[in-house]
């Protein structure tokens, strides 16, 4: 005979809890409400920029998505430009991951790969020193942040940054923001999306 299922005080006390999914609700508005802000901010930013992007690149392309189940966390994220087509990945996402953190990435596969890789090592210290992370992940869609998962692209890393990324078959930049912080519980998600996308800006222009 099976064990008797029974439920822990600490469980007991969330499922009575009727209000936790009332706040989620009212909290996961605010972050989509957040992330359209976003898509306006980084529209005006990207106005007049020359980029390195794949055929077929459309930037006015985007796609706003919420799920529940980002190993078991609910999540939305913003991806503005998007560029997903066969082999060819060219996007910038933003990301708030509940009860993990907020964070920007730039995400390039594909077409290209060789030269932005090249401008993250030929213009590293435009880069470096920014609070941006090198993704050291065997698939692009991972989001953890701890060692072993993101290495931190600061001045002196050069040749190790170079070193791993020649051995990588795409690309991802990452900076994360805690969602403690006061850029977050301030609302500057959008200001915080544009200034990371600057900060890897040399990576995909076309020009140095």
């Amino acid at each position: 005979m099976n064990p008797p299922i029974e439920f822990t005080p600490d469980e007991v006390g969330l499922m009575a809890d009727a209000q936790f999914f009332r706040r989620k609700a009212v909290i996961m508005a605010k972050v989509r409400q957040l992330l359209e802000a976003t898509h306006g901010a980084l529209k005006t930013e990207l106005q007049g920029l020359s980029l390195l992007t794949p055929p077929g690149f459309d930037p006015a392309r985007h796609q706003l998505v919420k799920g529940e189940h980002l190993e078991e966390f609910p999540y939305q994220y913003l991806d503005y430009p998007k560029h997903f087509e066969g082999a060819n990945k060219w996007t910038f996402r933003t990301l708030f991951w509940w009860g993990h953190h907020a964070a920007c990435a730039l995400i390039l596969d594909g077409v290209g790969i060789k030269q932005y890789k090249a401008h993250l090592v030929d213009r590293f210290h435009r880069i470096a020193g920014q609070g941006l992370e090198l993704s050291l992940a065997p698939t692009l869609w991972e989001w953890k942040r701890c060692e072993g998962y993101t290495l931190p692209i600061t001045h002196d890393r050069k040749a190790q940054i170079a070193a791993v990324l020649a051995e990588r078959p795409f690309l991802k930049v990452v900076r994360f923001v805690p969602l403690s912080d006061h850029l977050v519980r301030s609302g500057q998600l959008p200001q915080f999306s544009c200034d990371t996308f600057r900060s890897m800006l040399p990576i995909v222009a076309r020009d140095p």
